[in-house]
């Protein structure tokens, strides 16, 4: 039998992730980034984040003509693409389809005051009801930030996309997306089930430059010639799949159904509870967006609780210290007592946080005791202050009545440390089940998904992927008392500000 094969692209803010998956088994058969290094951020202004889109196309053609040539695949097997990309960025093109300017990407803050002065004039009840968000700082609000700062750029825009559909944009020479897109965008109505005409009118855009929308699991453009060239792939092939980051990686983890829960570790941390109610009393500091297997029928929704610093606080951390890698981090935190002996580290320090009201408390070092204290004491309490942070997220979504029965997480970056995973676990009181899968793994998996038969796809995941479960342990109290410290130097921050 003559194999068959799909691949992934998992558009990040630090790399583009390229995996090819087997068609008929959803095996691995390589996976990759690019850059080798970090891609960098462009930051003008404080809480400014840019990115250069092209960057971003660059690396994923030489990303995946580095996969087809590492792997030794036949490429004219390869039978469908799927994308999973960051949120809420910004990206805008002109009649040529050539960028105005870099993309505002997820984490920039810039255009908080935009979102909070909207969500305040179209009125609490009506985003709530129809957005299931406050406008806050996503893409809408980013849109409207250029409108009014850059109008001469604004003036010449012909489509506001997100990042995945830049790709898209690139793969296939035509302009799309689709209804999670807008979702994350904050542009779409779960009322009407349409665009939210009203909200374009408040900020005053055009609706014209919306694009075209398409569905997930069917051909949404096909590979040009001009992309085929630059990246390798047959000519023709369809992009059946194209998600955000985290409904994706909810995707990659089986998470489709209520209670179920998908956790990030990466840069930001993410905890994503999927539901079928669109009632929240959280919708300024919880996301809720249409998921990957979202209809008008059933309207499965992602509740999705961010948080800014997490990852970030420890690559910084590993920096600065000289660490000979993570993995010496944690041999040498694990040698330290529960708690870090008194010291706290918030880490907030990567913008503003929506969990937190949009408050930047930033990165805050706390007791620090210059004749106890050791670096291996700042990487505990690194770990900890994180687990901490989606312990802290974790109440927020509880309170706003999300289900959860069970809790799964990919086999990289902060889960692969055992003092972030088993305080996590024994504080919010649940297992925690570790897959080894990845974003790009799941979006090519996904382009096979044509069927839409989700029930079958997630037993693979779970029979293929499983790795280990991290068990809540018995005795909580010195955990318990870690968080609550924890937790009073986290507030006394906020009143601060």
């Amino acid at each position: 039998m003559v194999k068959e094969y799909y691949i992934g692209f998992d558009l990040g803010s630090s790399s583009v992730k390229v995996a090819i998956v087997d068609a008929l088994t959803g095996e691995n058969i390589l996976s990759l980034h690019e850059p080798k290094h970090e891609m960098s951020i462009l930051s003008e202004q404080i809480d400014w984040a840019e990115q250069n889109p092209e960057d971003w196309w660059t690396y994923i053609c030489k990303g995946t003509k580095r996969a087809i040539n590492e792997s030794k695949i036949d490429a004219s097997r390869i039978k469908a693409i799927g994308i999973s990309y960051q949120m809420h960025g910004l990206v805008i093109v002109d009649k040529k389809m050539q960028p105005l300017r870099n993309s505002i990407i997820w984490c920039d803050s810039r255009a908080v005051s935009i979102g909070k002065k909207a969500f305040e004039n179209l009125t609490t009840k009506r985003c709530v009801s129809n957005l299931l968000n406050s406008p806050a700082n996503f893409t809408a609000s980013k849109l409207s930030w250029v409108k009014e700062n850059e109008p001469k750029i604004f003036d010449k825009i012909h489509k506001f996309m997100l990042p995945g559909d830049f790709i898209a944009l690139k793969l296939t020479g035509s302009i799309s997306t689709t209804k999670n897109g807008l979702s994350e965008g904050i542009f779409w109505d779960y009322e009407s089930d349409c665009v939210a005409s009203w909200l374009l009118d408040y900020f005053g855009f055009d609706e014209n430059i919306v694009p075209d929308i398409v569905e997930n699991f069917v051909p949404q453009g096909y590979i040009s010639k001009k992309a085929s060239k630059e990246t390798g792939l047959p000519v023709g092939i369809p992009i059946t799949y194209r998600a955000g980051d985290q409904p994706n990686n909810a995707l990659s983890l089986n998470v489709f159904n209520p209670g179920e829960v998908a956790a990030t570790g990466g840069t930001s941390g993410v905890i994503y509870a999927v539901t079928e109610s669109k009632n929240s009393n959280e919708a300024s500091r919880i996301n809720h967006f249409a998921h990957v297997n979202y209809t008008t029928s059933k309207p499965t929704i992602g509740k999705l609780l961010c948080i800014n610093g997490a990852g970030i606080m420890y690559r910084w951390l590993r920096n600065q210290s000289s660490a000979e890698s993570y993995e010496t981090m944690n041999r040498k935190a694990s040698k330290i007592p529960i708690g870090s002996e008194g010291l706290v580290i918030l880490p907030f320090g990567n913008g503003a946080e929506r969990m937190l009201d949009n408050n930047n408390v930033g990165t805050q070092f706390c007791n620090i005791n210059l004749n106890k204290h050791s670096k291996a004491h700042l990487y505990r309490a690194a770990l900890e202050g994180i687990a901490f942070a989606f312990v802290y997220g974790m109440e927020i979504l509880k309170n706003d009545n999300a289900q959860i029965n069970v809790i799964r997480a990919g086999n990289d970056n902060l889960f692969r440390s055992e003092i972030f995973a088993k305080t996590l676990s024994t504080l919010i009181g649940y297992e925690i089940e570790i897959y080894n899968t990845t974003g790009a793994i799941g979006a090519a998996r996904a382009a096979g998904l044509t069927n839409k038969d989700f029930e079958s796809f997630g037993k693979n995941i779970s029979n293929n992927d499983h790795v280990m479960t991290y068990k809540p342990i018995e005795n909580k109290t010195l955990y318990k008392e870690a968080y609550l410290n924890w937790k009073k130097e986290l507030e006394k921050q906020i009143k601060l500000k």
